[in-house]
């Protein structure tokens, strides 16, 4: 970034910021995102200059109170019920794709 402009980014520091984010992007793409990113930075100086001295921090940007409900006991599906509407099934139990090891996992 320059000094003269904080927020002015060069294509060679959202580059930067790309190539830490894994982002392999094109010419036109990096301009995009360098406008989009000076962006963000420009919101938050904005929000960096606001007095917030006395002001309490939310987990919500308003009032919330989490519902609990009673555990209460109610019918639920049987094991054959399951299995019925279950998209496949191997014996008693429901199949589901292999997602981990082996035919191109993702492990």
């Amino acid at each position: 970034m320059t000094d003269s402009n904080p927020h002015a980014l060069t294509l060679d520091d959202t580059r930067h910021v790309a190539k830490l984010a894994r982002l392999k992007l094109t010419d036109d793409e990096l301009e995009a995102c360098r406008h989009d990113l000076a962006a963000i930075l420009a919101h938050v100086a904005t929000l960096a200059e606001l007095e917030l001295e006395g002001v309490e921090p939310m987990a919500h940007p308003g009032d919330r109170t989490n519902r609990i409900d009673p555990d209460e006991e109610a019918a639920s599906l049987t094991p054959e019920q399951v299995l019925a509407i279950a998209p496949e099934t191997e014996g008693p139990f429901i199949a589901v794709p292999k997602v981990l090891g082996g035919d191109g996992g993702s492990a």
